[in-house]
């Protein structure tokens, strides 16, 4: 075998080091940005570290992990790479605060085909703003270039987060009785769910572009879809010492039919009425648009209800001023019964 023609590099099987280098020290003031004072430490080891506040009883810590999903084949469609890392981070936030906790720090893993250190540093500083926004610290993460997994242009986007609750104060669900309401908060659109369908019934059934105003809209496609998943945690963090809050549900992957299920107790369902929220137009015309049935729509989208609270219903109108006080809507969309862990929908 004849000798190669010159030596090969590592940039030359297509990682080029220092262009990631190059992208994460350009995030380095908006990561720095989120430190909190448990933070010890600074970028660069090999892990985070973090003080929790001796202010803390009891402490229970929360984990969580997720990851954007094929909402970013829009982004990269777009070329809009700001607003992803708001998702991750928010629905992060999101899953720990249903246990009733309250993030602490998160870590990120981004995995992209060719280091791109415009798109990497709109990742992170959208992660970091997030972070600041929920009050905790961007502790570490992860940037790798891996080409030939992922296409050129493409990335994946992942999350980790820790929070903490007092354990006498952990949310199970536990407490949820037959008679308790439900209490739904406003998504602000998609969230990070259902992507894989949507892209199919608007760009190939319908043939949609991203620059497009479908009637109704009010926007372009591509900026309806891209609004960032919501964070909850400034509503519920101050309504928890409050009100008794028997549980709590985050609408995600599987929507109101999957998730509010996981925090039933033996003997209990959800009976939510369909009419009882307003069903924003991007779900309408992706349900008409696809020919979907209605338990196909509500198992696959959230519909338009992002988070689900389960109270008594002595309590419902004070949690209803409580959260509108804070800028948002809450609907009553229906109430606990007996029966085997589910949910059953009723129109009105």
């Amino acid at each position: 075998m004849s000798p190669p023609a010159h030596p090969l590099t590592y940039r030359d099987a297509g990682v080029d080091i220092d262009v990631k280098l190059a992208a994460v020290r350009s995030a380095l003031p908006a990561i720095r940005s989120t430190f909190t004072p448990g933070v010890l430490g600074d970028i660069g080891h090999f892990g985070g570290l973090f003080r929790v506040d001796p202010a803390w009883k009891d402490p229970v810590l929360v984990a969580t992990t997720d990851g954007v999903g094929t909402k970013l084949k829009v982004a990269v469609a777009a070329g809009k790479h700001d607003t992803v890392g708001r998702d991750l981070v928010n629905h992060c936030v999101n899953d720990a605060l249903v246990q009733g906790a309250f993030p602490l720090f998160f870590l990120d893993y981004v995995g992209i085909g060719r280091m791109d250190e415009g798109i990497v540093r709109a990742l992170l500083e959208g992660c970091a703003a997030a972070c600041r926004e929920n009050g905790c610290a961007l502790l570490g993460g992860e940037t790798a270039e891996l080409p030939g997994l992922y296409p050129e242009g493409e990335y994946d986007l992942v999350g980790f987060l820790v929070g903490v609750v007092e354990r006498a104060k952990v949310v199970d669900g536990s407490r949820i009785r037959p008679g308790d309401r439900l209490l739904g908060l406003p998504s602000s659109g998609l969230h990070t769910n259902g992507y894989s369908l949507a892209r199919r019934v608007l760009f190939e059934r319908l043939g949609l572009g991203l620059a497009d105003r479908p009637e109704g809209l009010g926007r372009p496609l591509g900026e309806a879809l891209l609004v960032p998943h919501r964070s909850y945690l400034r509503e519920i963090r101050p309504l928890l010492d409050e009100v008794p809050v028997h549980g709590m549900a985050h609408v995600t992957g599987g929507g109101l039919v999957d998730n509010v299920p996981r925090i039933l107790p033996a003997g209990t369902r959800a009976r939510i009425r369909r009419g009882a929220w307003p069903v924003p137009p991007l779900f309408r015309l992706i349900q008409e648009g696809g020919n979907l049935s209605a338990d196909e729509a509500y198992r696959v989208f959230n519909m338009g209800i992002g988070y689900v609270l389960v109270l008594p219903g002595e309590a419902v109108a004070a949690a209803r001023t409580r959260i509108e006080k804070e800028g948002s809507a809450a609907f009553e969309i229906g109430e606990i019964v007996e029966g085997d862990p589910g949910v059953e929908f009723a129109e009105g």
